[in-house]
């Protein structure tokens, strides 16, 4: 599963850069999501993985912060940037003229921006009571579900939800895909010249 959250991202993000109808704010924003996505689950499963594997469920207090501040600060991300999200797609819907015009380079930098610096203020606080209470308040069961799902599930569906459904991004993927497939012909060309 995290394989398939840091490889869908990436596909996402690579297609959305190398293909220049792509290079409008609804892709801008969603480049910037499958980044934060990527981060997000890399904070914690590699460590979970690591753990599984050698039997051994010990994290160092400095290590356990680091863990925490990251953690927090992208999933706070997350949630300001499918804010975001919505807020362009309710320019796009409902000032679809004005659309471009409203959504300029600069505001969508700014809204980014923002998105990185917002998250600060609303969530640490709340985050960090949630994550620093007492352990007898919380089931570990139905704890151990929910982390799940939230560090592991929705950031590998974010891209099949946001965009390899899209047509857009499916032609974006393939055009990568058969310009891989051209330059490889290209080079097996080059290379029976340079043979004879």
């Amino acid at each position: 599963m995290y394989l398939i959250t840091v490889f869908g991202n990436l596909l996402i993000i690579l297609a959305a850069s190398s293909d220049s109808h792509l290079h409008s704010p609804m892709y801008f924003f969603l480049c910037n999501l499958s980044f934060v996505d990527i981060c997000f689950t890399s904070t914690t499963i590699p460590k979970m993985l690591w753990n599984i594997q050698t039997q051994n469920k010990v994290i160092t207090y400095k290590g356990c912060i680091t863990q925490i501040y990251f953690y927090i600060h992208f999933a706070g991300l997350d949630i300001f940037l499918l804010t975001v999200m919505a807020y362009d797609r309710f320019v796009a819907i409902c000032d679809p003229l004005h659309y471009m015009l409203i959504m300029n380079p600069q505001l969508c930098g700014l809204l980014v921006l923002v998105s990185w610096v917002m998250f600060v203020s609303l969530f640490y606080c709340t985050s960090l009571g949630v994550y620093l209470s007492p352990f007898a308040t919380h089931s570990s069961q139905s704890s151990a579900t929910a982390a799940v799902m939230y560090t592991v599930v929705t950031p590998m569906l974010n891209p099949f939800i946001y965009s390899l459904r899209n047509k857009d991004i499916k032609r974006a993927l393939k055009g990568f895909s058969g310009m891989e497939t051209f330059t490889k012909g290209a080079f097996v060309l080059r290379l029976k010249k340079c043979t004879g």
